[in-house]
């Protein structure tokens, strides 16, 4: 579990709908090139809070894990587009690679399922989640900041979800 210090925000998220709100918060704040990476394991929340966060950033499109895709993409009204990556099922960071990350993020925002296991490819600034069990309805949240721009992505989202 990482240390918290002022590049992180601890979340601890009482069910369901508390952990999409919570990725909608997230998702208003989005722009095209915009990098969250998350790291939890099965039944930790992942596929939860990335509806949140599609849904927050603008899309109607239904989220589902794309375990078995790869690559998901949804739509925004002003025909934006968002990605959402499963690294699950990928062979790692060789098959990240030949998927092109950066002209998807030239394109639009982009989360990442189980990036630990694409971490070599992925842009050394984003946004990381560690999303963490902790009973049948509670999940702990941890939101890293990793450069300038995501911290300052964090302070916002923080304002967002506290207020202030």
């Amino acid at each position: 579990m990482p240390i918290l210090d002022s590049h992180s925000l601890e979340i601890i998220s009482r069910s369901t709908e508390q952990t999409r709100r919570v990725g909608m918060r997230l998702g208003a704040l989005l722009q095209p090139g915009d990098l969250v990476a998350l790291v939890g394991d099965l039944g930790s929340g992942k596929t939860t809070l990335v509806q949140g966060v599609v849904a927050g950033w603008g899309s109607f499109d239904p989220v589902s894990s794309p375990t078995f895709v790869i690559v998901n993409v949804y739509r925004h009204t002003d025909g934006l587009r968002f990605f959402h990556l499963d690294a699950y099922r990928l062979n790692g960071s060789t098959e990240a690679l030949e998927l092109d990350l950066e002209s998807m993020l030239d394109q639009g925002p982009m989360i990442v399922e189980w990036a630990e296991r694409v971490q070599t490819v992925l842009p050394d600034q984003g946004l990381w989640v560690h999303l963490n069990y902790i009973d049948e309805v509670q999940r702990d949240l941890i939101f890293s900041a990793r450069g300038q721009y995501y911290e300052e992505l964090l302070s916002r989202f923080r304002k967002l979800v506290y207020g202030g």
